[in-house]
């Protein structure tokens, strides 16, 4: 169980790093996105690892997990998205109308888009779309700090947007992986060292 939720928050620091890029740099790793973003389609899967598509998917999430335990090289700036991220799960786990809303609109989505890749700008803005009547209106906000000119743009804004929901997604996989803020502060050492240990299967299998 502790490998399922490792793979988990992985999975969420990924969406989470990419949202930071995308808010300083413009974009993220095109490699790393697809997967982040079908991942929000992937409501009934059978493992964790099958809603990335596989642990080799996650090689950019595993070495964010990796810094983001130790007290160095910690991103702040990852660390408050991610606070707020777990927060908002727990509200939606007290908002069955708003998580119901939020299901059938992926749902809907996966039928209007299908054949289409995840990242296609037409699926994010679907995506955010969706964030924005439903997640938005929870309080307080999910805040991303980053380039003016970057989040002033609609596409750059329909990204960010739609890689929360990947994030939210991850952050509700982890919890019903047995995940816990308590447990994940306590265990941080085991949580980093079986983070290594995926990241170097990611490298032997040639991910």
């Amino acid at each position: 169980m502790r490998e399922e939720r490792v793979i988990a928050l992985a999975g969420m620091f990924q969406a989470i790093a990419l949202v930071r890029a995308t808010a300083t740099r413009g974009s993220g790793d095109s490699v790393a996105m697809q997967p982040s973003l079908a991942s929000v389609f992937k409501i009934d899967a059978t493992s964790p690892a099958d809603v990335f598509g596989g642990i080799g998917n996650l090689r950019l999430g595993l070495e964010t997990l990796i810094a983001q335990l130790d007290d160095v090289k910690r991103d702040l700036a990852i660390t408050r998205i991610a606070i707020s991220v777990l927060r908002v799960r727990a509200k939606l786990a007290r908002r069955p109308q708003t998580l119901g809303a939020l299901r059938a609109g992926i749902e809907s989505i996966a039928q209007q888009t299908a054949g289409t890749e995840p990242a296609n700008p037409i699926v994010m803005a679907r995506l955010a779309q969706l964030y924005a009547d439903t997640i938005s209106k929870l309080q307080p906000r999910i805040v991303v700090e980053g380039e003016p000119q970057f989040l002033r743009q609609d596409t750059q804004v329909a990204q960010i947007r739609a890689l929360l929901l990947a994030a939210i997604r991850a952050a509700v996989l982890w919890r019903q992986v047995g995940g816990s803020q308590w447990r994940l502060l306590f265990r941080r050492h085991q949580y980093a060292m079986l983070a290594r240990g995926l990241l170097a299967q990611c490298t032997l299998s040639g991910s």
